[in-house]
């Protein structure tokens, strides 16, 4: 019963949040954020209840959008392309999380590794620009990318793009319904297991739990919601390049989840929606570099906000609904002593 009251609350104010930012934003800018926020999420569940430190998700955020692109291309059905990014990003994730964690690797190999094969794929997508670079009818293109294939249309009119207002809402309909998964996940008996891993993975695994099993499955799922932000991402750019895998999106992920708040599902979001605007607006409005302002942001905000923004702002309005019970208490005390 709780749950489904937290679900419903979850809800409504996804929807509130969906219908009020255009008022403040345009559809267009809205959508990229939004991609950005499905992003984040998935670092958010890997990372924040997983204990899976990975800087590997801008691989399979470049592998969602890849995998759209070339099979819209191929079938000239993007809707089949919604399922290869899902599936593609996925497939991969499982395959490299398997090796790291039966493979027992460290904390800090695991990140080397999901780093590197990052960086792998962003070397081998800008070699591709050659003729015999190509799946089926789709040319990789190399650093120039992919360019021109069919986008998502609306189910019941395949003549019938979504594009600007339609796709934002579509978009964020993604991010309420894969927010609201990932925390019906968390409240099952597989999600309490792996924020157990998570705090003592030796006593998880002294208790009979599957521990290399768990954490592939818990990143194998972060893989595919990164690659339905990568979907979403090519469908509101039109156009697929390798800086999708680049170190600096790698990293910008990495950011947005420490300054929204690792440990929480809504601090990534939040983290998300804030610094990607803050890099959208002053890439339009300054010559300032976006990386040389991040890293401020990240030292601010471990400085001043070492939980990060959600955490802090939760905290502060838990104090103030808290101490206001508290006044009356003493008031009425004081009112009764005199």
């Amino acid at each position: 019963m709780k749950t489904g009251r937290e679900i419903l609350l979850t809800a409504i104010v996804g929807f509130i949040f969906m219908f009020a930012l255009p008022l403040l934003l345009s559809h267009y800018t809205l959508t990229v954020l939004t991609a950005f926020a499905i992003l984040a999420l998935s670092l958010g569940f890997v990372w924040g209840y997983g204990g899976i430190l990975c800087f590997g998700q801008a691989a399979f955020y470049g592998l969602g959008g890849y995998a759209f692109a070339v099979a819209a291309i191929n079938t000239q059905m993007p809707w089949l392309g919604f399922l290869a990014a899902i599936l593609i990003p996925a497939i991969v994730a499982a395959l490299l999380g398997a090796m790291m964690f039966y493979g027992r690797l460290s904390d800090v190999y695991m990140a080397v590794v999901t780093l590197v094969f990052t960086l792998i794929l962003f070397k081998f997508m800008n070699t591709t620009a050659g003729e015999a670079y190509r799946i089926g009818s789709a040319r990789l293109g190399g650093y120039n990318g992919i360019p021109g294939f069919p986008t998502l249309t609306k189910p019941w009119n395949p003549t019938d793009y979504l594009y600007n207002e339609s796709l934002y809402y579509f978009a964020f309909l993604l991010l309420i319904a894969l927010y609201l998964i990932v925390r019906l996940i968390l409240k099952s008996p597989f999600g309490r297991a792996l924020v157990g891993i998570r705090e003592n993975e030796l006593r998880a695994e002294l208790m009979g739990y599957d521990v290399r099993l768990l954490k592939t499955v818990a990143f194998t799922i972060g893989g595919a919601i990164a690659g339905i932000a990568g979907c979403i991402f090519a469908n509101w750019a039109e156009i697929i390049t390798p800086n999708m895998f680049s170190l600096g999106q790698s990293s910008e992920i990495i950011i947005w989840t420490i300054v929204g708040g690792a440990g929480t599902l809504a601090g990534p979001i939040i983290g998300a929606g804030v610094l990607g605007y803050l890099k959208i607006a002053l890439g339009e409005n300054s010559g300032l570099n976006n990386f040389f302002i991040m890293g401020i942001v990240l030292i601010a905000a471990v400085l001043f906000l070492p939980r990060g923004i959600f955490p802090t702002v939760q905290s502060l309005l838990s104090r103030v609904s808290l101490g206001r019970p508290r006044q009356r208490i003493s008031r009425r005390r004081r009112s009764r002593a005199g």
